[in-house]
């Protein structure tokens, strides 16, 4: 599983991939929270990073499906992923390898971010009067968020040979989980019955629930069982091609 960690995050990082990545995530970030007069903190009377926890997710469902879709498409169609299967190592740790490179990679886009945070500690007035707590349990949750797209976009990479589909297949599914069940939760079949029950089904109720720096074990066990769900379905995908 180590080398193929380390050859992932090589490839990363010996291509233009992982900057472009981390470009584009800081910049459009930066663009929201200090230039576009809509959402500039510094038209705020009031310190706050809202703006950065309430754009990451919709940067993060099409930014992440770009990072994994080469993961597995990649190697279907270079040929190597039989190559890759026939080796010492079982489908988990391939995916487990390539799963934990990606992770590396979103948390090096998402450490500059601390500049962020340095930034708006020092716009207050006082100095420091931040809401901290929920500032660590939004990092937090958008952790959780990046892990289980990263899973999502790893079992759509696995689908498919194409890199192009691999990542609409991702960034629907991404799109789906976070927004679709609260979509769905206000169909007249639901709104006033089940309709809270249909959206804690979704990640964006989740991912509120900590952002707001409750860190609730509900919530983690949630973002837990997802990214598990969508590995153990990369794992049947891989091994439904060596059969």
């Amino acid at each position: 599983m180590l080398s193929i960690f380390l050859k992932e995050v090589n490839s990363f990082f010996s291509s233009l991939i992982g900057y472009i990545v981390i470009g584009v995530f800081l910049m459009t970030l930066g663009l929201v929270m200090f230039v576009f007069p809509d959402t500039s903190l510094l038209n705020f009377n009031y310190a706050t990073l809202d703006q950065l926890f309430e754009i990451g997710p919709m940067i993060f469902v099409f930014l992440i499906p770009a990072i994994t879709m080469r993961s597995f498409a990649e190697e279907q169609q270079a040929g190597t992923i039989e190559l890759l299967a026939t080796r010492p190592v079982t489908s988990l740790h391939i995916i487990m390898g390539k799963y934990l490179a990606s992770l590396l990679l979103l948390a090096f886009a998402l450490l500059p971010t601390g500049l962020y945070y340095y930034t708006v500690y020092q716009l207050g007035s006082p100095p420091g009067n931040l809401d901290s707590g929920a500032i660590l349990g939004s990092y937090i949750g958008l952790f959780f968020l990046a892990g289980a797209f990263a899973a999502i976009g790893l079992f759509a990479s696995s689908l498919s040979g194409n890199q192009i589909v691999a990542f609409l297949l991702a960034a629907f599914l991404c799109f789906f989980l976070y927004w679709g069940f609260d979509f769905l939760s206000r169909l007249p079949v639901f709104a006033g019955k089940m309709d809270d029950v249909v959206q804690m089904f979704g990640i964006d109720y989740h991912y509120n629930s900590i952002s707001r720096g409750l860190v609730d074990t509900r919530d983690i066990v949630y973002f837990i069982s997802v990214i598990a769900l969508f590995i153990m379905m990369t794992m049947v995908s891989l091994e439904r091609r060596k059969w």
